[in-house]
This record gives structure tokens, sequence and C-alpha cells, in this order.
């Protein structure tokens, strides 16, 4: 358990504090609480960025591979110099650098059935943010089992979608998307750096609400959004009651 607040800490937070109706009890929660950031890239690296200067006491970042080149038009936590090395391990050295309050365990590698479990031990909430189908359903599955909270984001190009997947109450990947595309390439669509920025931004603020009991998240409801021309809507999505992941019949 992390212990209270420090007065550095409440000058660090200090604007925050200021919203009305975020305490010192809700900067306490953040403090205390582990989240697993299932990606580095355009949404889970910018999320795992606003969690740390937001004050979450850890981080659990997971992404398999090296730096690119053609990351970097979206990925907020790569440095130049890193191109060739990994990914996460780069993001630590990021994160720890903007907030050395903030612990953080890296693992370069796959979220798969033998290792989800293991990068989810403590964890409160998990993000999902990796860009293909099977990492997802398997956090998916894994949050489910665990009765963690996942808040599940995806973009295409200028249009994305973002919703909270809450075991026992709210829909899971499963009951919205019973199948893959059989069409999607896992490096094959477009992002623009700022529409995968703007989600990671808000699935951090999700993942805040989620964890602080501040404001109002999304619940059996999708955000939907095409940044070409600025338009948002809310869809409810209700949980398959017959779903083979969460359901109950």
């Amino acid at each position: 358990m992390h212990e209270d607040i420090t007065g550095r800490e409440r000058e660090r937070y200090r604007r925050q504090l200021m919203l009305g109706g975020f305490t010192a009890e809700h900067q306490q929660r953040l403090k205390q609480s582990t989240a697993l950031v299932a990606g580095v890239g355009g949404l889970g690296g910018t999320a795992a960025l606003y969690l740390a200067v937001a004050g979450i006491g850890r981080l659990v970042l997971a992404h398999h591979g090296n730096l690119t080149l053609s990351n970097m038009n979206r990925q907020v936590l790569m440095r130049d110099e890193a191109i060739g090395t990994s990914r996460v391990r780069q993001a630590k050295k990021t994160v720890t650098r903007i907030n050395p309050d903030v612990e953080v365990e890296v693992h370069d590698e796959r979220i798969t059935r033998e290792s989800v479990d293991r990068m989810l031990r403590g964890a409160q909430i998990a993000l999902s943010a990796r860009p293909n189908f099977s990492e997802r359903r398997v956090l998916n599955q894994a949050c489910v089992d665990s009765m963690v909270p996942m808040v599940e984001a995806a973009m295409n190009g200028m249009e994305g979608y973002l919703f909270n997947v809450i075991p026992g109450t709210a829909s899971c990947i499963h009951c919205v998307y019973p199948e893959d595309d059989p069409s999607w390439e896992e490096m094959g669509f477009p992002v623009l750096g700022a529409v995968s920025g703007m989600l990671g931004c808000m699935m951090a603020l999700e993942a805040i609400k989620l964890l602080t009991g501040y404001g109002k998240p999304l619940l059996s409801e999708m955000l939907l959004f095409n940044t070409l021309d600025m338009d948002f809507r809310k869809v409810k999505i209700p949980r398959n009651d017959r779903c083979e992941v969460c359901g109950t019949v």
C-alpha cells in the first residue's frame, strides 16, 4: 500500500486538485492504483503518459518489439535515438523522467494466455491498446475472469471508438465484436498521430474515473467519433447474456 500523498505530490497535482469534487482522497486512490497498459503505441503510450502525470502509483507496460522510424509520427513516449531498441523500455525511461514517483514495470512480449495473468497481477484496471484482435481478446478474457475493469479503444484513420468493459455489469469485447474482421492487418491501417493521441487521452480519463470514482465513466455505452468532420456520438451496447466470455446464460 502506498503511503499518503506528500506535500510535494500535493504541489505536483495542485491544478487537478482544484477540480470541483476531486479531492485528496481521489488523488490517494490514484496513487494506490496499478494499471496494465497493453501497448505503448499511439493510444497506449499517450494513455500511459497521462496516467503518469496524473499520479498513478504503478504502471505495467506490455509491448513486444523494437522502435521503428515509422512509429515516430504518433508514439509520444519514444525518442529518435531509441530507434532499433525496445519500445517498452524506452517508454519506461520517458515516464520515469517525467514523473519519478511512478513505479514502472515492463514486459517486452505479447499478450498471450501464458503471459496475461502475470502481467495483470495486482492491477486494478487494464487499458486495451494492442493493434490486433488476438491480444485484445486474450486480455478481455483475463479481465472478465479476474473481475478487472478494462478500457477498450481503437482507431482507424480519422475514426475511433471507446468503451469500458466492467465484468459482471457491462459488455465485453466479445459481446460487441463476436467475430474478427478478416481483412484487418495489424500494421495495415492509417494513423494520424493527433487522432491516436486524442483517443489515448480519453482512455486515461476513463481509467482515472473508474479508479477514483470521480465523474461518470462510460457504462454500457460506446463513444464513436469521426474527426474528419468532428462527429461524436454515443450508442448503447447492452451486455449479451449468452456471450461466450462474460454471459450468464
